[in-house]
């Protein structure tokens, strides 16, 4: 079993990995998503991996459902200037800006946790999840909401800005 739990990991990561580097090479913003896309369904993978399907479940419908829909609608509603920046190539020094940038919090994090670990770390008391709905829609139940209606008037408004443009073109 260790054996399947270590290959699933290897699959996961190679998943996650190959959604990532589509995501940032890709020229079309639709084939980015769709690597934003295969990145988030590698780490759902991932949350199986740690025994949490709740969190699995979480990670497809919240992310790779709501925010990849929200953001292809984003993409599709919005047109991009002709001869903007993304008309030409970057320099290269570009790229070893983006790759120091990248690599420089990976060693220090890498350092710190070398250098200075962690003595204990305590476990987490197991949750339910009827606990964790009832959190969710007890107590915070306003603030869920809340949130709910600032995501929808970002969106309407989103729209709304694009049909204005739309129709003064």
């Amino acid at each position: 079993m260790e054996v399947m739990a270590k290959v699933a990991f290897g699959v996961y990561t190679l998943v996650i990995l190959g959604g990532a580097i589509l995501a940032v090479s890709s020229s079309s913003l639709v084939r980015a998503l769709v690597g934003l896309i295969t990145t988030l369904v590698g780490v759902a993978g991932m949350y199986l991996l740690l025994a949490t399907p709740f969190m699995a479940f979480m990670q497809l419908l919240i992310y790779v459902g709501a925010v990849s829909v929200l953001i292809f609608f984003a993409v599709m509603l919005t047109r991009a200037e002709k001869g903007g920046d993304e008309s030409g190539k970057a320099p290269m020094k570009t790229y070893v800006y983006g790759l120091a940038a990248t690599l420089a919090p990976a060693a220090l994090l890498g350092w710190l946790v070398m250098k200075k670990p962690v003595d204990s770390v305590a476990v987490p008391v197991e949750v339910t999840i009827k606990q964790l709905g009832d959190g969710l829609l007890g107590s915070y139940f306003l603030p869920f909401e809340l949130i709910s209606v600032i995501l929808m008037v970002a969106m309407s408004g989103a729209v709304l800005l694009t049909w204005e443009k739309r129709g003064k073109k």
